[in-house]
């Protein structure tokens, strides 16, 4: 099976009332592990790759992994860029093998927002690749996206239909109170999802598949782990599951996952360390962090996502 785009993917998403998990990729083992783990519950899969991931792999090994993944499972699995910033990155990718790119012009004026991302929409339609752009700007740090909480915006619910509509984007990426990176919510604090706003969207955009950033959950096992290893991150907290998985029963069809998956690495990683300080061969704790990354994307795939037995 080759690469597939997001579409028949997110019209049974949204009738079946479940999300697509997707995964920021940045080696063999990270592809690896959440492959696996997608094969085990036959579930479908967007693998992402970020501008600073593809920096750091190199468009083509990166490329060649997915494929690689593609012949192991069978699975329709995506390759999505993560928030590009431009036409020529975009471009780049749909022209190096992607299926679907994401334009990120949030943080400019919403005209020039629909231009940038009308700009992308028709080289991508021409080339057969879907477009994932966004309205609202979200708090955080992912790579290069850097925002501060105070220049954060939720997005106007009355902006959506116009927007859509004249920049022919295939989904949305709103911002409903997620937060990129793993420092989002103080201890003490009750993160809550803007519902409200996300059942405006989809009245106004009826059937119209909605994104989610920034949905890692941020689990305290794993930074209990980093800081009994070495580390001195602090306690943080994420966004609830309980509240994801509701937004997936609703418009959202695909929630975008990353801070989790490199905490379990991270952290099984320095565990292992600790425990094996004359180790180095790069196998032995390649292995379990793996592994720890499997298991992570499961439980993300059954109790958040919902979209075991969808592929």
């Amino acid at each position: 099976m080759p690469l597939v785009t997001t579409t028949e993917m997110f019209e049974k998403a949204y009738k079946g009332g479940y999300a697509i998990g997707a995964f920021n990729v940045n080696n063999m083992e990270i592809v690896q592990g959440i492959t696996e783990a997608a094969a085990d519950l036959n579930a479908p899969l967007i693998l992402q790759v970020s501008k600073g991931a593809r920096a750091y792999a190199n468009h083509t090994y990166l490329i060649k992994l997915v494929e690689a993944a593609v012949e192991e499972t069978g699975l329709p699995i995506v390759l999505h860029l993560d928030h590009g910033d431009s036409f020529e990155l975009c471009k780049s990718c749909i022209d190096g093998g992607f299926t679907s790119v994401m334009i990120d012009a949030s943080s400019k004026s919403f005209e020039d927002n629909i231009a940038l991302t009308r700009q992308v929409v028709e080289y991508a339609h021409d080339h057969g690749v879907v477009v994932e752009a966004e309205l609202g700007t979200l708090a955080g740090i992912e790579d290069d996206v850097k925002v501060k909480a105070e220049d954060s915006s939720y997005t106007r619910p009355e902006d959506v239909q116009e927007f859509v509509e004249r920049t022919g984007c295939d989904s949305l990426a709103i911002a409903i109170g997620t937060s990129h990176g793993a420092y989002k919510f103080k201890p003490g604090t009750k993160p809550q999802l803007r519902f409200d706003i996300l059942e405006d969207v989809e009245r106004r955009l009826p059937g119209f598949p909605i994104v989610l950033h920034g949905s890692s959950s941020v689990p305290q096992e794993f930074v209990r782990m980093i800081n009994e290893n070495g580390g001195n991150m602090p306690g943080a907290i994420g966004v609830p599951e309980d509240q994801l998985r509701k937004a997936a029963s609703m418009a959202v069809c695909k929630i975008n996952i990353d801070s989790d998956l490199r905490l379990a690495m991270t952290a099984t990683i320095r565990k292992y360390f600790n425990d094996h300080p004359d180790h180095f061969d790069p196998r032995q704790y390649l292995k379990p962090a793996r592994a720890a990354i499997k298991d992570m994307v499961a439980h993300k795939i059954v109790d958040v996502l919902g979209c075991n037995g969808k592929a």
